[in-house]
């Protein structure tokens, strides 16, 4: 059957096939042959792209579609393997039996498409000067996993962590932080960021959530759809770069939580959670997607022709290219079984819809082979390599293909940039708890104790960052030395590792508590990628309970058993269940990971320089037992409690953030109360500071569809808007409610506005007790 539904398809390509073989012969025709068009900058993209095609061998066209890692990466894999697995890898941490010498040789032959993990400008134009040695002087597109400022690279930005950046509910920073990125990325000749992230995080065991922007459909598009737009601008100057959305689709709803293991869930909560953030960043323009690690309903997403073919091209146009993620079409033999053979595997992920492979060696003499066998026509190959090709055309690489290496650092790290970073991590960071201590006193509080396993470390840049030079990084302790120096801070280090934190470390803290003023307590995990195998979050580091690792809440309850206030500092990429620490601590901060200036933004936070306006993006539990645990739940789901007395509730509300100004609501006005399927309603709230401090609060509207032909969620979020307000002031905000946030899929599976009583809530959270609350009616006409 799967032999047969591929070669219908492959029928369905005929007349694309036919068409394009028009366009080359017209064009040789018209003497293209005599004059290489596709290196005239002012000529149209298309003809440039149809004149270079024509040139091509199909060797070079199949190895357009194949990535590499870099030869630097390669080496650096090579000298840490045993002397086992240098034998039975030939002295090649990637590729058996294949150096990276020969890398550089296929580069300078032009079959070499795309690479991944170069992190130097000097490597990646070394490698583009390799590709323009080959015949047709093809340039290479240098991608990377620059997911919150290039921080895979080192001295680049390190902007907040995406869920960090979630938190502040600021659009209009996913935007800024989007496009320095790709102005640092351009600066060392790098073209494609594998972001954004756009998966919505259901499962907090999942170590994958920092990297995306929470548990929100809605609030995940908005930040997609800028972060898109940021990155690529009109993909037509050296200043913008290829956006990836990833990864296609519903890997964040695992089946245990782990990275990459089977997703089986509905049509419907496919099309009402997890598609909408891909169908918005197709529409803004994104010109390339990552298909997910996972299975979905028990077929691979990197074989999956509905997802790409159905889903993807015909329902949404998508007119980008597809890449696939680490092996993952190998994996349709040696994991999935999906596949007989490696050969088979390339086959089947091709015919549903694949353009380029990361990667590996065996690309490109397998599928010119079923090419040659007839299998996959080579206008199957044409298609993919016009995307690709038209990417490398609209970003100047022809014209352009070396960076500037005298002028980089001119871009990288700029004042600008570190500037944003500073203000990114200040309106990231969520403040959870205060009974009053917050913020802090200099002259109440004159000796602080400061411990924990990331008090003073690297660790709060986060997942997918480098290690950076101490001058270019503030960790916390670093920041309140500096925000407050009239206090004396008395440090206890734990280590960085909270898996191999000392006892006697521990009881010291405990000692040194009971003479100090105040206790902060700086835990959470370890993300740094450099000590991969000692990480607690972050890519493939899933875990089974979130609860704090190793001794970390032993060393909270004794600091706290000495009676001084305690507050804790989190550092983390997936929420963590602190049930103790909410119920006898004196604050609570989210920090998650705030990048290179996230030190001096919890400072400035701790001790007031700062006013919070963080909210959570994502729903903390209570335990790992209460998963799933989401805001946007259905109505039966908590209709039996727990036994034992266990709460249904969660620790802490999406939507939820402290300030150290009050707030607010008032006078919930709709304008309309009945519309008809078409109409729209606009709702207007008051909202005043009733403080003494300036803040900005974080105004969420939430619909709820009362009465309907299939179960919906008890609320989600429609709208939000960031609203600053002097101390005292009021002001009306207003959202419109159109047509597009009322519809739903009915039980025939079409979207539409049902008529009936929709509940409209305004307020500071998705907790019932801080929402307003108004009524309206659609009706038939």
């Amino acid at each position: 059957m799967l032999y047969l539904c591929a070669e219908i398809l492959i029928m369905k390509q005929m007349k694309k096939i036919v068409a394009s073989m028009t366009i080359v012969s017209a064009l040789t025709a018209c003497g293209g042959d005599d004059k290489e068009v596709y290196r005239d900058a002012s000529a149209p993209v298309a003809d440039r792209i149809e004149d270079l095609l024509g040139r091509m061998t199909l060797e070079e066209k199949v190895g357009q579609m194949n990535q590499f890692v870099g030869i630097e990466h390669i080496k650096a894999n090579s000298a840490v393997m045993t002397e086992d697995e240098l034998k039975n890898n030939t002295a090649n941490a990637f590729y058996p039996g294949f150096t990276y010498h020969d890398v550089e040789k296929w580069t300078a032959q032009g079959v070499i498409g795309s690479f991944l993990h170069v992190l130097t400008i000097e490597e990646a134009n070394y490698l583009q000067k390799l590709a323009l040695k080959s015949r047709l002087q093809i340039p290479i597109l240098f991608g990377i996993d620059a997911i919150h400022g290039n921080a895979n690279a080192p001295d680049n930005t390190v902007y907040p962590t995406n869920i960090n950046l979630a938190c502040s509910f600021d659009t209009l920073m996913a935007y800024r932080i989007a496009r320095e990125t790709a102005r640092e990325m351009r600066a060392m000749n790098m073209h494609w960021t594998f972001n954004p992230n756009v998966e919505v995080a259901r499962d907090a065991r999942w170590g994958r959530v920092g990297e995306t922007y929470g548990e929100d459909p809605y609030l995940v598009t908005q930040l997609g759809i800028q972060s898109v737009k940021g990155y690529q601008g009109n993909l037509n100057s050296e200043d913008d770069v290829l956006a990836c959305i990833k990864h296609f689709v519903a890997g964040s709803e695992p089946i245990n939580g782990t990275n990459g293991s089977p997703t089986d869930l509905s049509e419907r909560t496919l099309r009402e959670v997890f598609f909408p953030s891909f169908e918005a960043g197709v529409k803004a323009g994104a010109m390339s997607l990552m298909t997910a690690h996972n299975e979905l309903n028990g077929v691979p997403c990197h074989s999956n022709q509905w997802l790409m073919g159905d889903i993807l091209r015909g329902e949404w146009n998508f007119e980008g290219f597809v890449v696939s993620d680490w092996m993952d079409i190998e994996h349709l033999n040696d994991l999935h079984a999906t596949a007989e053979n490696l050969k088979e595997a390339f086959y089947q992920s091709i015919v549903a819809g694949m353009d380029m492979h990361m990667h590996g060696i065996h690309w490109n003499e397998m599928v010119v082979a079923l090419v040659k066998e007839g299998r996959i026509p080579e206008g199957r190959i044409d298609e993919s390599v016009r995307r690709i090709l038209g990417v490398k055309f609209r970003l100047g690489l022809f014209e352009h293909p070396l960076a500037d290496e005298a002028e980089t650092m001119k871009i990288r790290l700029s004042d600008e940039h570190r500037a944003t970073a500073l203000d990114a991590a200040r309106n990231g960071i969520v403040l959870l708890k205060n009974n009053g201590v917050l913020p802090l006193s200099t002259t109440k509080y004159k000796r602080v104790l400061v411990t924990g396993i990331n008090a003073d470390d690297q660790n709060i840049l986060g997942d997918w960052s480098a290690p950076e030079k101490p001058e270019n990084v503030t960790t916390i302790l670093e920041g309140l030395r500096a925000v407050a120096p009239d206090v004396q801070f008395d440090f206890v280090d734990q280590g960085w590792d909270p898996c191999n934190m000392d006892p006697k470390q521990v009881a010291l803290a405990a000692a040194r508590a009971r003479t100090a003023d105040l206790n902060i307590v700086v835990a959470g995990e370890y993300m740094m990628r450099f000590r991969w195998n000692q990480r607690t979050d972050g890519e493939d580091t899933d875990r089974s309970n979130l609860d704090l690792v190793g001794l970390q809440n032993e060393l909270i309850e004794k600091v706290a058993a000495s009676g001084k206030p305690t507050l804790l500092v989190l550092v983390n990429g997936r929420p963590l269940g602190v049930q103790w620490a909410a119920e006898h601590l004196d604050g609570i901060v989210e920090a998650w990971a705030p990048g290179m200036y996230g030190g001096q933004a919890v400072a400035e936070i701790l001790y007031g320089k700062v006013n919070p306006s963080a909210k959570l993006a994502i729903t903390i539990p209570r335990s790992v037992g209460q998963l799933q645990m989401i805001y946007n739940h259905k109505p039966s789901q908590y209709f039996h409690p727990y036994a034992a007395g266990e709460p249904g509730t969660p620790l802490y509300p999406f939507g939820y953030g402290l300030s150290y100004t009050t707030y607010q609501y008032s006078d919930l006005t709709l304008a309309q109360k009945e519309i008809t399927r078409d109409g729209s309603v606009n709702v207007s709230v008051r909202v005043t500071n009733t403080g003494n401090r300036d803040g900005v609060e974080i105004v969420q509207l939430y619909l709820r569809d009362r009465f309907s032909s299939v179960t919906r969620p008890v609320k989600e979020l429609k709208d939000f808007a960031r609203v600053p307000l002097k101390a005292g002031e009021s002001k009306v905000v207003n959202f419109r409610i159109t047509p597009d946030k009322l519809a739903f899929y009915n039980q025939r599976m079409k979207k539409m506005v049902e008529p009936g009583e929709f509940i409209v809530m305004v307020g500071a959270s998705s907790d019932d007790n801080q929402l307003l609350k108004g009524r309206f009616w659609v009706i038939e006409g």
